[in-house]
Parts: structure tokens; sequence; C-alpha cells
């Protein structure tokens, strides 16, 4: 008999060990003769040596499911330990799960064209009007390379031109200050990483979220970059993040052309980048439209009623 103890490296244990300890008891049923104790994220294992590394294979099988499809019930568990499909893994299509276990998948033309331009490119600028999926698109695909162990780290970036002078009067310390820009990138990690694994990805920095100036001096290894909201950045500023990109790097930058918040005398650094960048290999643009809006059904008569006026100008 000898005694091994396995970590819990990336499930949430709270998810991994279900509601009231179920899943932990599916477990334990499933191997009857080892004697398994469970502590925060380690798992003590009792047993003969060949069972224990069968019980660790499965272990290891049952986290990885409860990382990607951020779901683990008592059927999945015996599936996995017979070594058979779960239900998730028959879905195609699928970019990665919710916290609620439900799918995201790319649910427009322009999206798939995203999805597609991603994963034949090292960088890509996703353009298209509120709503249209853009910049959660983004995230999806970065929380995907993340958990395949693709890269090590997700960095997202906004540039916070609406804070402007006003930020020092603003309460709190910096990173209270600027947390209200940076909160729609929140809210679509919120969607897509359980609370408590989340909060811990953030504090040990393999989710960074910062404003633009803060990536100056940085080169960005093993990572997929989102600058969201470029169309906010100065010329010089988009250059300036375009060359931060080191080995094993994805940059996505995403923008509205009809949201442009600079003052009228400053060109647009992602109108800039565009057209100078339009031809270079491994560089693509994707645009997407209304037709792309996957927001309240008012959005995308909004979006097009503002189109109209400005063409009337």
């Amino acid at each position: 008999m000898i005694e091994k103890h396995i970590t819990l490296d990336d499930a949430d244990p709270l998810l991994f060990y279900g509601p009231g300890n179920s899943n932990m008891q599916m477990i334990k049923a499933l191997h009857p003769k080892l004697r398994i104790v469970a502590r925060g994220n380690v798992l003590r294992v009792l047993g003969e040596e060949d069972m224990l590394d069968t019980f660790e294979r499965n272990i290891a099988a049952i986290e990885a499911h409860c990382v990607k499809f951020n779901s683990l019930c008592e059927e999945d568990i015996v599936n996995i330990v017979k070594g058979e499909k779960t239900r998730g893994e028959n879905t195609s299509g699928v970019i990665c799960y919710s916290v609620t276990g439900k799918p995201i998948t790319a649910r427009s033309e322009n999206q798939q064209r995203l999805v597609a331009a991603y994963n034949a490119n090292d960088m890509v600028f996703a353009i298209g009007p509120a709503g249209s999926g853009k910049t959660y698109v983004s995230i999806a695909l970065a929380v995907r390379a993340l958990k395949s162990k693709e890269v090590r780290k997700i960095i997202l970036s906004r540039p916070a031109v609406e804070a402007g002078e006003k930020l020092g009067f603003l309460p709190g310390d910096m990173k209270d200050k600027i947390d209200p820009y940076l909160q729609p990138l929140y809210d679509a990690l919120e969607d897509m990483i359980p609370a408590v694994k989340l909060q811990e990805m953030i504090d040990t920095k393999v989710i960074q979220i910062a404003p633009l100036a803060f990536m100056r001096g940085r080169t960005l290894n093993d990572a997929v970059v989102i600058l969201d909201e470029a169309q906010n950045t100065t010329p010089a500023q988009i250059k300036m993040f375009l060359t931060r990109m080191g080995h094993n790097c994805k940059m996505i930058i995403t923008g509205d052309r009809t949201q442009i918040d600079l003052p009228h005398s400053q060109r647009s650094g992602l109108i800039d980048a565009l057209e100078i960048l339009k031809d270079i290999e491994g560089i693509a643009q994707v645009e997407m439209n209304e037709k792309d809006i996957v927001r309240h059904k008012l959005v995308t008569r909004i979006v097009k009623a503002y189109a109209e006026g400005e063409n009337r100008v």
C-alpha cells in the first residue's frame, strides 16, 4: 500500500467536487479499493500502486473535462472512467464554455470569419459596431487557448481615454481608478471562468487586465493579447502596442470606427494601422456589421439609424 497526493492545479475545487460533494462521492464509488480523502485542492489517496496509477489518469481526465466545459456531473465522471465520450465532447463548433456549461460559439458569418482568421494568423483586427461580438468572441478564443495550454497567460488592454485628467479625482488607488474602464473585459471573463478561479488567475497574473499605457516597455511572450476599443488609440500608441509582440504570442485588436472619442484634431491609430498593415502577411482584418449584432434587437436598429443619419449629413 502506498500513498499519493494529487493536486487539482487547474479546476475549481467547488465545481470539481460538485454540490454536496456529489462528484467526489461518485469518484469514490468508482474506485472502491482506494481510500480517498479530499482537502481543498489536494486529494490524498491510499492503495495499491497499479490502482493509484489508473486513479491518477482518471482524475487528470476528469479535471481536464471540468476545466474545458466548466461543468461536471456524475454521468460525465462515469463516462470518463469507462473511457467513453461525455455529452460535451459531442458538440462541434464550440469555442469554449460559459460558467453555466453553455457552449459559446460564433453566432454569425463574420464571427466565424474572426475565429478562422485567429486560427490562421498571429494578429487579427476585428472591426465592427457595438454588440457585434468582436470583444466577446476574442476573449473566448483567448480563454480556449489558455485552457488548452497553448499559451501561459491572457493580457487584455484598453485605452482609458475617457478618463483623461479626471482620473486623479476618482476615489481609491490606481486599480480602483482604472477598473471602471476595464469592466467590459471583466464581464466577458466572468461569463467563461468560475469566479474563484478567475480571481486566482488575476492574482497570479495568469490573466492581466491593464490600461494601454501600462504596456510600454514590455515584451509579451506565450500569451493571447487583446487590445479593445482600439479606435481610441493614437498612431503612436497603437504602434507601441503592436511592437510588444513576442514569441508564441497572438494579438487581437478590436475597434469601432463610429465610436472614436479622441479630440477631433487627433487621428485614430486604428484607422492608420488598418491602412498601413492591410497587405502584411500574417495579419488579418475582419469587418463586422449590424447583421452580426447579438444584443437586444433594438441595438441593430439603433446602429443602422445612426449610420443612415451620418450618411445624410
